[in-house]
């Protein structure tokens, strides 16, 4: 491995050991982990320029469990906020966040809100920046008074193309601006709540702002309209929205999951038809999602849309393509991303030679072929767990022990509970079936 691991900061290194220790993808630090992603990088750079130039794009990948979908996510968001893009992060779930009620996901949305500033929740800098801004555009020397009428003029004329549509955006802005300045924070809060989609704001503060109810599945797209718009004017690249785990449509109701359908098919086609400016927006799903007659295929108009060829060899996939395919990891693979695992750990510990030496590659090598054991042989599948027990079980131990040499004092032990649902299903197929060698380990690639 490259020296890189020497060059994070010991703070970014807590973060990403402590994440995987817990069986998580990292928040930060993810192009020292991205394994197999250097073919997407020029691809993915040119689309947040074309975004970050007043256009938008509509992106699907796909791989099966432990292909790394949420990584792939996690790194295109991390890359896009050194390019200045907003990004956020949403979990579709048929109670939580269902697709086809846009208002949810432009909640979920503002919710999970980041920037290179702030981790989550960045809604109000974002708001309260935007303002700044407007203030630094009409100062001429005037008294403030003055100047925040003119900044509230300002407000308006930024935001007409969104008022055609959501009128609200604006009148609540507006009134979140007067509230503040009277020092009113409890009305400034809840209209900042109700911008943000929250349900349950209390009706005086929306009185105040002249608005009623909720926000609703129409209103919501008018709403992320005047998001992107405030993003570009605070001179943000743009914002990122990553819908993930939309496989989950395949098992909910059928008339919900054929609203969820429609509701991405009327997302690509608001973005074909340039209502989004500035937005990117990357969904994950599963093969069967994208090819079953449960998901995709059930909507023929959104089938088309997302058709890629995947016939030929994976090394010729077009990374320009709507939809990108990520084919998991195979033995080779597996121990990169652990040496670096390693290498990344033993830059922080207190004897960083004897981390390298008692854990090399030759062990490496061994423990991922035995949690893949442990997995019915599906390598592809063993990354989370293959780190997981890595960092807490190994380098941990040698870390903490002087006298710990994991082939001497460590067996490989998996338990259910610890295992997500598609792990346990390996794992139980593997206590039916037990490979004999790992050489007769069936790889699913």
């Amino acid at each position: 491995m490259t020296d890189a691991s020497g060059n994070i900061s010991p703070r970014r290194r807590k973060d990403i050991i402590d994440a995987l220790r817990r069986g998580t993808v990292p928040q930060q630090g993810l192009d020292i982990l991205a394994v197999g992603l250097t073919r997407f990088e020029d691809a993915i750079d040119e689309e947040l320029q074309t975004v970050s130039g007043g256009g938008a794009v509509f992106k699907a990948v796909r791989g099966e469990y432990g292909s790394g979908k949420t990584f792939f996510s996690r790194w295109l968001t991390e890359r896009a906020k050194r390019a200045g893009f907003a990004t956020t992060e949403v979990q579709i779930s048929e109670t939580e966040t269902p697709l086809h009620k846009l208002e949810t996901v432009y909640r979920r949305i503002t919710e999970n809100l980041s920037t290179s500033t702030t981790q989550s929740g960045a809604l109000r800098d974002i708001v309260d920046g935007w303002f700044y801004i407007l203030d630094h555009d009409v100062q001429d020397g005037a008294n403030q008074s003055a100047g925040s009428e003119r900044t509230l003029d300002l407000l308006q004329r930024r935001l007409s193309e969104v008022s055609k549509e959501a009128p609200a955006f604006a009148a609540v802005l507006r009134q979140y601006r007067l509230a503040q300045t009277a020092g009113n924070s409890a009305e400034a809060e809840g209209l900042l709540a109700w911008l943000g989609g929250q349900p349950h704001v209390a009706a005086s503060v929306k009185r105040a702002a002249g608005v009623r109810g909720d926000l609703d599945h129409f209103g919501a797209l008018g709403f992320l309209q005047g998001l992107l718009t405030i993003l570009r004017d605070s001179d943000y690249a743009g914002l990122v929205v990553v819908l993930d785990e939309v496989e989950t449509l395949q098992r909910m109701r059928s008339d919900v999951r054929e609203k969820s359908l429609n509701a991405l098919r009327q997302l690509m086609d608001e973005i074909d038809g340039g209502r989004f400016p500035g937005l990117y927006l990357l969904l994950t799903g599963t093969p069967a999602f994208f090819d079953g007659q449960q998901g995709v295929q059930r909507l023929p108009p959104l089938a088309q849309r997302l058709q890629t060829d995947f016939t030929t060899d994976a090394r010729f996939d077009n990374p320009r393509a709507t939809q990108i395919r990520l084919t998991g990891f195979n033995p080779e693979s597996l121990l990169e991303l652990g040496s670096r695992v390693r290498d990344i750990y033993a830059a922080g510990a207190k004897d960083p030679e004897r981390v390298r030496s008692v854990v090399d590659d030759a062990y490496l090598k061994d423990l991922a072929a035995a949690v893949g054991g442990e997995l019915g042989g599906r390598t592809g599948i063993a990354p989370r767990l293959f780190l997981k027990k890595l960092v807490s079980d190994v380098l941990d131990r040698v870390d903490l022990f002087e006298d710990f040499h994991p082939r001497r004092d460590y067996h490989l032990t998996v338990n259910a509970d610890e295992l997500t649902p598609e792990e346990r299903e390996a794992h139980a197929r593997s206590n039916r079936t037990p490979a004999g060698s790992v050489d007769e380990i069936e790889l699913d690639l």
